[in-house]
């Protein structure tokens, strides 16, 4: 018979059992993260040591230094496999990890297990890289990365766990089954009598009393009358029970499916924004690439024909003039147009390395919101909206740009979006001041502004006034949360329809490090 002793045993494994199980997975997971952070920084730190040791080596052809630095590099279990390419010649060098974990050749083995990373080599001329220096590209390298350590390191901590949760259970019964004797031996034997007594007459019943005199004889008088009805109502309390149970364990999954997506949302979307910006940068940056190189092209025709001038007999002052305003023209639209490439890949190269990072630094505010506008041009271009800065330039903040970058982004582009009607000319004004140790932020447009009853929604997820035309309802949440949990401020918006949207952000110049904690969402 499975009796309530048996039961409560049961019931308490299965209690420590399941807090175990819980506690387990989120350690479990914890050390997961952990030990995939640790190979992403294991993985960049050998890009980054290969990419600045490697071209040297590779320009002066020293297969040597090569075999050592990439010997140097597979010191860590996690690199299974590092193939040098040249440029001119294919695969250059490279080293295997075999089976027994020894160092080998690539030459004519298999391709190798692990997740490839192809890394371009790049030679600087002089050691530096300088913008009067050319860089040249002398190859790549292929680096191969086994995840075997992370996977047996999990295995390992989940075993250890299952052990834990099992001795604990059977200490647990072992501590149950001699504390549960105490009182379930007294029990046993009233559960005897009282079975005696469901079978006798009435008159039996009540002499019973009269030959004990404790809590139990009590008990005895009652028992037989509501025995019936207890167990029927014990029984319906436990499927209540288990029904609530099940119906907590379900909306628990559901609440821990819905987060997941919403994170995965989130995350999909702040991609989306910057691989919006790299194609706008990528189109901008085609045209004074194309006007350098045109004129470049300019340039070279003059030079040749005056290189034929001068080893012929016919060079004459007006050939050198043409060629001297050619030459000084060419240069002008060459120079113009490099800076202007330049200053439009400065900008792009910083915003896109913030966002793509949840590194913390320095950063001036008015230089760092031009760059962030800079980055938007190609977007705002094709409208007839302007956007005006005003900021002064000694705000300094100490925090996390690329989180900062994605929040005027959002907001920039959430004007854009929904603010004015297609080609309707507006205006967009960004502007800060500092308020003691607090950075005080406006977003103004005078656009068509929000419905007062939509106007308290605007940062709730997925909410948006556009759906079915591109809006996904996660730009303003995006920024919200970044303000209230990563920058542990406070944001704040007021509009009236027809006269524009404000928004008011209110920052710590320095976060406080617990607003590392919290994360981006």
């Amino acid at each position: 018979m499975f009796g309530i002793q048996s039961r409560l045993k049961l019931l308490f494994v299965v209690i420590v059992t399941l807090v175990l199980t819980i506690s387990g997975s989120y350690t479990q997971y914890s050390l997961g993260k952990a030990l995939e952070e640790s190979n992403l920084r294991l993985r960049k730190g050998v890009i980054t040591r290969l990419q600045i040791s490697l071209p040297s080596a590779l320009w002066d052809l020293d297969k040597s230094k090569v075999d050592s630095i990439v010997e140097a590099e597979m010191l860590p279990p996690e690199v299974v496999a590092i193939r040098v390419y040249d440029s001119s010649v294919g695969l250059f060098a490279g080293k295997l990890r075999a089976a027994d974990g020894k160092l080998v050749g690539v030459d004519g083995a298999s391709e190798p297990g692990g997740q490839a990373v192809d890394a371009p080599l790049v030679f600087h001329e002089g050691g530096t890289a300088s913008a009067s220096i050319k860089p040249v590209s002398v190859g790549r390298v292929v680096i191969n990365f086994s995840r075997a350590q992370i996977d047996k390191a999990l295995a390992s901590e989940l075993m250890r766990k299952v052990i834990e949760v099992l001795l604990l259970d059977l200490i647990l019964v072992a501590a149950l089954s001699l504390s549960l004797r105490v009182v379930f031996e007294p029990l046993k034997q009233l559960r005897d009598g009282l079975f005696d007594l469901a079978t006798r007459g009435t008159d039996e019943v009540e002499e019973l009393p009269e030959n004990r005199r404790d809590e139990l004889g009590e008990v005895i008088r009652g028992f037989n009358q509501i025995q019936r009805r207890l167990k029927s109502t014990i029984g319906r309390i436990r499927e209540a029970e288990d029904a609530a149970r099940r119906s907590a364990q379900q909306t628990a999954q559901a609440m821990h499916d819905l987060r997941q997506t919403q994170e995965s949302l989130l995350q999909a979307e702040r991609l989306a924004s910057l691989g919006s910006l790299v194609a706008g940068v990528a189109h901008e940056i085609n045209t004074p690439v194309g006007i350098a190189l045109t004129s470049a092209s300019v340039l070279k025709a003059a030079t040749d024909e005056l290189e034929i001038a001068v080893n012929g007999a016919g060079l004459k002052k007006s050939d050198i003039l043409r060629y001297v305003e050619t030459a000084s023209e060419s240069a002008r639209l060459i120079m113009n147009n490099a800076y202007r490439a330049a200053h439009l890949i400065h900008s792009f190269k910083q915003i896109a390395v913030d966002q793509t990072s949840e590194a913390r630094r320095p950063f001036g505010l008015h230089e760092y919101i031009e760059e962030i506008v800079s980055s938007l041009q190609p977007k705002l271009k094709k409208t007839p909206i302007s956007l005006v800065l005003n900021c002064p330039d000694d705000i300094v903040l100490d925090s996390y740009p690329g989180a900062f970058a994605q929040v005027i982004t959002n907001l920039t582009l959430n004007c854009v979006e929904h603010a004015f009607e297609v080609d309707t000319a507006g205006e967009i004004m960004i502007s800060a001041r500092l308020d003691g140790e607090v950075v005080e932020l406006h977003v103004k447009d005078d656009g068509r502004g929000i419905a007062p009853d939509v106007l308290d929604r605007i940062f709730d997820p997925f909410f948006t006034t556009r759906r079915g035309q591109g809006g996904t309802g996660l730009g303003l949440n995006i920024v919200y949360n970044l303000i209230v949990k990563q920058f542990l401020g406070t944001i704040a918006v007021s509009s009236t329809l027809g006269q524009g949207t404000h928004f008011t952000l209110r920052i710590p110049r320095v976060t406080p490090v617990e607003g590392a904690a919290e994360g981006a969402p």
